[in-house]
């Protein structure tokens, strides 16, 4: 019988490398493929990709497997980079690492890795995917053992296909002895930084990227009651419960608390802000969201405890479903929400196991 062939996304980063170890080491016939997936002003300083394919190719050569290097630039950004900016534009906070993953990761990937033979697709990503206990032949989305890496919230919207021919190796380990793996294996990028945010933005001024695709439109910056403390940009690039870069001090009238970006009156091109951390107009009971994904194909019942996450790194929320439709969902919360954003997912787990959920257009 011939070894399962499993071609891994290999990034040039610690994460893949040692999946791709882990799985030779498994027995599997293992084939690396590096993304690039995008184009535009691809330089060394914000975007990293030449390093990490010298990174990734170093590695391959170490773990003595073939890699491949393909170009989904086109497909990124048709895909994902159309939809931030639209959703940019209309005053929301997206987030494009959902999107890239249904997209591109698992979907362009693993679309290419079939047409090189593949039985199976593996990613770095810390998560976990087993088959349903209770139903044979369904397959759930599970938290990584490390839950300060678990990435089970950007994989939210994989389907019962995708996740039937994707293996997860690092969801049982820690980060640190993941570093250690690779440091034992001699692998160069043991001790690589782990890259942050989006690869075509990297650690660059993001209001500046911004304003390339989406000029300046200035207005006022005003409180609930209506007076003017200062002036924007343009509401695309604000998001709610940001605090840096408003330009705006505390007045000697005001409670000298920060200001916090409370809300966004795209009619009226107002940015409204609140002072303090806990402002009720930064509260929420609940939200509302549509673009619905629900991984196992079968719906969350109402009035029933879930948790759920309105954004990456947040702890999880006692919540329950409160109203579902086949097009939109209310969630309530036990505890108010902090800056509930629309266009951040809001995701729902019922102790590790990711459900799916949507994607915010209100809180309430």
């Amino acid at each position: 019988m011939s070894k399962k062939r499993v071609v891994v996304g290999l990034s040039g980063g610690v994460d893949s490398s040692v999946t791709a170890m882990l799985l030779k080491q498994q027995g599997y016939e293992v084939v690396g493929l590096f993304m690039k997936n995008w184009e535009d002003d691809d330089d060394d300083e914000y975007c990293s990709s030449k390093q990490d394919l010298i990174d990734a190719v170093s590695v391959a050569d170490k773990l003595g497997i073939e890699i491949e290097a393909v170009n989904f630039s086109k497909e990124y950004k048709d895909r994902v980079f159309a939809n931030f900016l639209e959703e940019y534009q209309a005053g929301r906070t997206p987030n494009p690492d959902i999107l890239c993953n249904a997209e591109i990761k698992f979907k362009a990937f693993l679309d290419h890795a079939m047409g090189l033979g593949a039985d199976l697709i593996a990613t770095g990503h810390y998560a976990q995917v087993r088959e349903n206990p209770l139903k044979p032949g369904s397959y759930q989305l599970l938290k990584a053992d490390d839950g300060s890496k678990d990435q089970s919230y950007f994989l939210y919207r994989l389907n019962q296909t995708q996740l039937s021919k994707t293996l997860f190796p690092l969801g049982t380990y820690l980060k640190r002895e993941v570093r250690e793996i690779a440091r034992q294996a001699g692998l160069n990028n043991a001790d690589k930084k782990d890259s942050t945010g989006i690869c075509f933005i990297g650690e660059r001024p993001f209001q500046e990227f911004l304003q390339r695709y989406l000029p300046k439109k200035t207005g006022d910056i005003k409180t609930p009651e209506g007076k003017l403390v200062g002036h924007h940009d343009g509401l695309m690039y604000y998001t709610l419960g940001q605090r840096q870069g408003l330009k705006i001090g505390g007045s000697r009238e005001s409670s000298g608390e920060p200001w916090f970006v409370a809300a966004k009156d795209m009619a009226k091109n107002e940015l409204i802000v609140v002072q303090g951390h806990e402002h009720p107009l930064l509260l929420s009971d609940g939200l509302i969201a549509s673009q619905l994904h629900w991984i196992s194909e079968e719906e969350p019942i109402t009035n029933w405890v879930y948790a759920a996450k309105t954004r990456y790194r947040q702890p999880d929320a006692p919540c329950e479903i409160d109203r579902l439709t086949k097009d939109e969902v209310e969630i309530k919360f036990g505890q108010k929400q902090w800056a509930i954003t629309p266009g951040q997912s809001a995701v729902v787990y019922e102790s590790n196991v990711c459900l799916g959920g949507g994607i915010i257009t209100a809180a309430n």
